[in-house]
């Protein structure tokens, strides 16, 4: 491997309950969860709008580099790990559901949300992103979706133009849809023969619906290396750079994909 890069890649999955539209509590209780890591990680994965839950109240949402990014920016560096998760920001008289990629070193890379969940009139506050992310970490192409992205498949795709090894989705992710949360992550990580890693709340939010977490971490055949289950839960799971590359070469699927362009 060249310098800096590594062969494995350690992730803390955070698979936990929020506090409604409550930003100081969950900043706190997702603090204490990361202090209580029994070991330091590459990369650790938090739930979509881990500060507030997934509410529609932009009330709730804060201008870049405010309390949120600096809490993130504050926890990449006491842990030495790339933090990951998304939170409501607020642009002028725009909102976002935004992922951010926070290096120990404070510089951030975000994704905006691209696939709004309509039946949640998600599309009615926020404004969709125009653009993917791939996040290079330690010599990892990581490229990290939000939630209701997971049911487009396009815009997922391993490309050679674009390619990444890691494929990361953070959700509210409702119990009664659990059954395709589950099928949909195990057909992402195989089609794009990609290690992938889902993490979801747990609990119930404020307008009522449940969330029975479910979150993953799978490897490029789809197989589980870790499954959390419905209990709030941290986990921490390895994947290996040499195993990827070597099934690639054994079975290179990609290189008989279409190629497409998204306009």
């Amino acid at each position: 491997m060249p310098e800096g890069h590594l062969e494995t890649l350690s992730l803390a999955l955070i698979q936990t309950d929020l506090y409604w539209e409550d930003t100081t509590a969950n900043l706190s209780s997702l603090e204490e969860k990361i202090a209580a890591l029994p070991e330091e990680v590459d990369v650790i994965v938090l739930p979509e709008m881990f500060n507030t839950g997934f509410t529609m109240n932009i009330s709730v949402a804060e201008p870049m580099n405010l309390t949120t990014t600096k809490w993130m920016k504050q926890m990449a560096a006491q842990t030495s790990s790339l933090l990951i998760g998304s939170f409501t920001v607020k642009e002028g008289r725009r909102f976002y559901n935004r992922l951010l990629c926070v290096k120990p070193d404070g510089t951030c890379a975000s994704y905006d949300k691209r696939h709004l969940f309509t039946m949640g009139e998600e599309h009615l506050t926020y404004t969709a992103g125009e653009s993917r992310l791939i996040c290079i970490w330690k010599g990892w192409k990581i490229c990290p979706l939000i939630c209701y992205d997971l049911r487009f498949p396009v815009w997922s795709r391993n490309t050679a133009s674009d390619p990444y090894d890691l494929l990361i989705y953070v959700a509210n992710w409702p119990s009664r849809r659990a059954h395709a949360w589950k099928t949909l992550l195990m057909a992402r990580a195989i089609e794009n023969q990609s290690y992938l890693v889902g993490v979801n709340r747990v609990g119930m939010d404020g307008n009522g619906l449940s969330y029975h977490g479910d979150s993953v971490a799978l490897d490029y055949l789809g197989e589980p290396a870790t499954m959390l289950g419905s209990i709030e839960t941290e986990k921490i799971v390895r994947f290996s750079k040499t195993e990827l590359d070597q099934y690639r070469q054994s079975f290179p699927a990609l290189s008989d994909s279409d190629s497409f362009e998204i306009v």
